[in-house]
């Protein structure tokens, strides 16, 4: 299945199972001449820093970041081809956390390639989620 967005395509080849139960795709092909946006790790911080308390509070935070981070250049969650997920001590209630956020924010099911790291610790004590991304603008 080929889907065209913003500057790039998502590809799932039937050769691969279906990863969008899971919340991501297999293959991000960039467009030429399009632009690469790196974004950093987003944690569960609000903008005084105050980072949420609880796992799912976290994930939400994060992805408000990346998308605050992605209106300030005039792009929004469609532009991201890939993301890298870490998640402390991960567990498969976390995973379905992350799932469910991810089919709130793309509904479509055209989610972008990722990665899932599972982490013994991030930046600070705290924090128990984090998020980068990559995007595309034209």
């Amino acid at each position: 299945m080929k889907t065209e967005t913003r500057g790039f395509n998502i590809i799932n080849p039937k050769s691969l199972y279906d990863p969008r139960p899971y919340g991501y795709s297999h293959i991000g092909i960039v467009s030429e001449g399009s632009q690469l946006v790196f974004i950093s790790g987003q944690g569960g911080e609000d903008r005084d820093g105050i980072i949420a308390p609880d796992f799912s509070s976290q994930v939400k935070q994060a992805f408000k970041n990346i998308r605050s981070a992605l209106t300030a250049l005039g792009m929004d969650v469609t532009n991201i081809v890939k993301l890298t997920t870490l998640i402390v001590d991960y567990d498969s209630n976390k995973h379905q956390v992350l799932i469910e956020e991810s089919r709130k924010i793309w509904p479509d099911q055209v989610f972008p390639t990722q990665s899932l790291i599972s982490v013994s610790a991030l930046a600070l004590k705290e924090m128990l989620f984090e998020v980068e991304a990559i995007a595309i603008k034209n």
